[in-house]
């Protein structure tokens, strides 16, 4: 009966231990948030958890609710109905929470008759945190301002705004930042450069980070794990290899007409991927790696191709979860 005793109270300290560790490890948890304006109901029951270390793409057409739902994260707005936890502690009416979290709402705010330097300063001050001139340094040596920190915010470009606004949410060493359309207005240039610095903030400092954005093909190459809404409700929320079969890219074939070309391609060995064919187009399924052997088999059977293209399947996984057609090149 002793071993039976003992043996029974260490698996309850196990279970106990493995519980704590996943309390911890959950920055972020929002549970049944719903909020109404009036008539109108922006997000219906939404709940949702992003966990330590996460890169947590939040997605949704534009009107699906997403910056209510963030603005109702960060206390800009109370919920309706429902609670956020920070690291476990509910997080309405709690700001002491919010020295965890930096964040970037909408377009960051600044004094552009400043220097970067100086709105760096202002902003420290405002977090009620110690925070160091050496500090300081590190943050704009970290967002790649070093040599530009005290030239007046008005001479800055869009993409030195954006990072100079993610200085700002870090200044304060937070454990989570909370970033609205981080690459919004930006050119392909600086898009790939705050990309990298989310992924370098994520891999390199261990912050957890929770971005919003209507680029899909920019969330699928940053996000570990993703949620997608639609008209204020959840419609998924998962790991994003897991959500993501490469198997289920959508390729498309553009051709010179061919009436024959359902015959030619009925026993083919692409045959099971094919989704629609047309006299001049094809769709299929198939992980991108099968396109070489796909145009090598389309050429043998004399199909004079024109174009092969695939879509992001993160494109084709949101396009067929909201039925939204108004989805182009990976814009939401």
């Amino acid at each position: 009966m002793l071993i039976i005793y003992f043996k029974a109270r260490l698996l309850y300290v196990l279970c106990f231990w493995s519980f704590q560790v996943f309390v911890l490890e959950t920055i972020i948890e929002a549970k049944s948030l719903s909020k109404s304006f009036k008539d109108f109901q922006a997000v219906q029951d939404l709940s949702f958890s992003v966990r330590q270390g996460d890169i947590y793409g939040f997605l949704g057409q534009n009107g699906a609710g997403k910056s209510t739902t963030m603005r109702m994260l960060l206390g800009l707005i109370k919920p309706s109905s429902g609670n956020v936890y920070i690291k476990g502690e509910e997080f309405i009416n709690n700001k002491r929470l919010l020295r965890h979290i930096g964040a970037i709402v909408e377009k960051p705010d600044m004094y552009d008759y400043l220097s970067g330097w100086d709105n760096l300063k202002i902003f420290a001050k405002l977090s009620n945190v110690k925070v160091t001139s050496t500090r300081m340094h590190e943050v704009i040596e970290l967002v790649g301002l070093i040599g530009r920190e005290k030239d007046k915010v008005k001479a800055y470009s869009q993409g030195m705004k954006q990072r100079l606004g993610i200085a700002l949410a870090l200044v304060h060493e937070p454990d989570l930042l909370i970033l609205d359309e981080p690459t919004n207005g930006l050119d392909p240039q600086g898009i790939a450069e705050i990309r990298q610095l989310i992924v370098n903030l994520s891999k390199e400092h261990g912050k957890t980070i929770l971005l919003s954005s209507h680029l899909l093909n920019e969330v699928e190459q940053m996000a570990n794990r993703m949620l997608i809404i639609n008209q204020g409700e959840k419609v998924v929320e998962g790991e994003v290899d897991d959500l993501l079969n490469p198997n289920d890219t959508l390729i498309e074939v553009s051709m010179l007409p061919d009436d024959h070309i359902e015959e030619k391609l009925k026993q083919s060995s692409i045959a099971e991927y094919i989704q629609s064919i047309s006299a001049s187009h094809i769709k299929l399924k198939m992980h991108p790696r099968k396109v070489p052997t796909l145009n090598k088999m389309l050429v043998s059977n004399n199909i004079h191709v024109l174009e092969i293209r695939s879509k992001h399947s993160l494109e084709a996984y949101f396009l067929s979860l909201t039925n939204n057609t108004d989805v182009k090149a990976g814009v939401i």
